[in-house]
């Protein structure tokens, strides 16, 4: 019997919210590096001119660094390369690199074992000499990839665009591809039909795949065979990582008490689904875990697991992990338990708001399980899916389509949204349209003009789905058992929950007495949030209209007016725009009329608790000495602290330290990665948020 890969795909799901099987979901930045469409890859040759051809002296961070770009050099000019020899050396581990063009060399001679030659089939090495030679050095503490020696002088004819991406180096089928190839494979389709149905969802020309008909054949017919020889063996290995994966998990338990963990088993008494926190989490959510993003964007196809992630945010801006999910599968019923689950984890506390996926089966659990709690689906888990739904219906009215259906998003009056929208779906004619139906059904948790005033704490933006992305694509290592995954997950949320102190000296801007006391008591993220409505504050007009309510206007765009209404008992400001019932931060609306009426100083409400330079500090006093039982670390820790606080006083100071100590751990770091992995002697260290 073969053995099995231990190779485990996580992939973006790619299952379509409307629960059509057929729809084919994508992601912008899905396309993996060297699996890039061909047209993709000319229009790049066109856009940014002659690529730099290598040369000796040559520098790149690591050889593959230098593989990928002279790959992409390869690709762009006709031709595809291999790794050809690797020298290694106590010392630096590999030091030399040969990379050489695949017509490199000759093929061996092979012989029957009666001696008879076997059939003569041409081989494509001709003994070109083309090649980039590299060697490694280690400069100032950091290791560096020089090239020594270069020739781009081929003895064979050098492809055209139409040609080279038929080449073997250049024909990948992407891991999300794969997975759709399978299902309609086991729907019963034909190969023929399964690589019109790619192109046609993708929206390219026939012959125009990163991969040829053959491919997707023998691709279908390899896993085909891999899977009837190793279902059985599959099946026992999927069990076995699931039960490694548990004993992990009371691993942690014993070494640290604060960590929480459940499971749940089928009628056969088989894992179904996994979930585990931390108790720094337990304790970052109490005070930050008004606003949760639960993510389930990943699963893994090795083991037919969903992976959901709650995460936060914190004082200072910073992305925090909550705890983790690994579901059997994607019904209501799961995401219920799941939902449950963290809900003991976080001793019993409801979010004020979720933000989520667009996922019919999560909103009804949601629904179900937090029935006081605001639902909200981010602008952005919207965009990336409608190319897929309706660049093609629409052909050539698509770009049309989504400008109307992009200004839909900030349409602040319900009334005005419904007209829209009916005006939109009969403009384009998608009255029948299954999406269009369900983005309308979950419009109350899209639509800014139903989720206007819900707490967001600033959590619906772009810049926070990147950090969300970035921590993600940093736990999923192809090579990983579930236990591994299991370790990876504590490091990567241990450096989310790591305090980092800001040593920026910030700047005033206007010079206003509102803003020198703000930056006193906000962190440099709210204070900067601050400064900015501050800023905007300036260009606006209020004009009374009586009884403590004014229009306020920006003096160049007379639309966009806001209502602000001031009580002067108990300092209170209320604007239309909901700025401040939506991210904690006072609107420049609200600033200038408190301006107008001579504030020097925000009343203390404005100030929420969890924008405060103090609550991080709370937070971090907290967990500061659970499961520290090193010196070292203690002692490391006070240095910070103290450094911190001797550096925020000038700008002088703060600018010195910025520079100098980021050198420093640049040169320690390389030189830590230096020293052996292994000394003999065992480290008893368990890795976990709290350690």
């Amino acid at each position: 019997m073969t053995s099995i890969a231990s190779k485990n795909l996580w992939i973006r799901r790619q299952q379509c919210p409307c629960g059509d099987w057929k729809c084919y979901i994508t992601y912008e930045g899905d396309a993996e590096e060297g699996s890039v469409a061909p047209e993709l890859m000319k229009s790049e040759k066109s856009s940014s001119g002659a690529m730099v051809t290598p040369y000796v002296g040559m520098v790149f961070k690591s050889d593959d660094d230098a593989f990928e770009f002279y790959g992409n050099f390869a690709r762009r000019n006709g031709f595809s390369i291999r790794k050809e020899r690797s020298r290694i050396s106590p010392q630096l581990g590999v030091y030399k690199r040969d990379f050489v063009c695949y017509r490199s060399g000759f093929a061996p001679v092979k012989k029957k074992p009666n001696g008879e030659h076997h059939r003569d089939r041409k081989s494509v090495r001709c003994g070109c000499d083309a090649k980039m030679y590299l060697s490694k050095e280690v400069v100032e503490g950091i290791s560096q990839w020089f090239v020594v020696q270069f020739s781009n002088v081929h003895n064979h004819e050098i492809l055209e665009d139409d040609q080279v991406r038929l080449l073997p180096a250049y024909r990948k089928i992407h891991e999300a591809d794969q997975e759709r190839i399978l299902l309609l494979s086991k729907a019963g389709f034909p190969i023929h039909r399964i690589v019109k149905m790619l192109e046609l969802e993708k929206g390219i020309q026939g012959g125009q795949l990163p991969f040829l008909e053959r491919d997707v054949r023998n691709f279908v017919q390899n896993r085909k065979k891999v899977v009837q020889e190793n279902e059985a063996l599959l099946c026992e290995k999927r069990e076995n990582d699931i039960l490694e994966l548990l004993e992990a998990c009371k691993a942690m338990k014993e070494a640290d008490d604060d960590f929480v963990w459940a499971y749940t088993v089928d009628g056969s008494d088989k894992v179904e689904n996994v979930a585990w926190s931390y108790g720094v989490s337990i304790n970052a959510n109490a005070m930050f875990g008004d606003v949760v993003y639960f993510d389930t964007t990943y699963r893994s196809i090795t083991y037919g697991l969903l992976f959901g992630v709650w995460f936060g945010i914190d004082s200072y801006g910073r992305t925090i992990f909550f705890g983790c999910v690994l579901l059997q599968d994607e019904t209501p019923q799961s995401f219920s338990w799941a939902l449950q689950t963290f809900v003991q984890f976080m001793r019993g506390r409801c979010p004020q708001t979720i933000l989520s996926d667009l996922d019919p089966g999560l909103r009804d659990a949601i629904r179900s399980e937090f029935p006081g709690t605001k639902h909200v689906i981010p602008q952005w888990n919207i965009l990336y899916k409608v190319p897929s739904w309706f660049s093609l219906p629409l052909g050539s009215r698509y770009a049309e389509f989504k400008s109307e259906l992009d200004a839909l998003f900030h349409i602040e009056n319900t009334e005005e949204f419904e007209l829209q929208w009916s005006q939109m779906i009969s403009v384009f004619g998608l009255g029948s349209d299954k999406h269009t139906d369900l983005l309308y059904s979950v419009r109350t948790s899209w639509a800014q003009s139903y989720v206007r005033g819900y707490f967001l704490a600033r959590m619906a933006t772009i810049a926070y789905s990147k950090s969300i992305d970035a921590f993600l694509k940093g736990i999923f290592t192809p090579h990983m058992c579930l236990r591994s995954f299991f370790e990876q997950v504590g490091i990567s949320a241990s450096f989310q929950h790591q305090t980092h102190q800001e040593t920026q000296y910030i700047h005033l801007k206007t010079c206003i007495p509102i803003e020198e006391h703000a930056r006193s008591i906000l962190t440099p993220f709210a204070f900067n949030a601050l400064q900015q409505e501050l800023s905007l504050a300036m260009q606006y007009a209020a004009s009374e209209v009586g009884n403590g309510s004014y229009i306020v206007r920006h003096f160049k765009r007379m639309d966009g007016e806001r209502l602000l209404i001031w009580i002067a008992e108990g300092d209170q400001i209320h604007c239309s725009c909901k700025e401040f019932e939506s991210s904690g931060i006072l609107c420049g609306h609200a600033l200038r009329v408190l301006l107008i009426k001579n504030y020097f100083q925000l009343p203390d409400k404005y100030f929420l608790s969890r924008w405060r330079r103090e609550c991080s500090l709370l937070v971090a006093d907290s967990h500061s000495n659970e499961g520290i039982g090193e010196e070292w670390f203690q002692e490391y820790q006070s240095l910070a602290e103290t450094l911190f606080s001797e550096s925020s006083i000038t700008k002088e100071r703060s600018d010195y330290v910025r520079k100098e100590l980021t050198k420093e751990l640049t040169r320690i770091l390389n030189e830590v990665r230096n020293l052996p992995e292994m000394d003999g002697v065992c480290m008893n260290i368990t890795v976990s948020p709290a350690s």
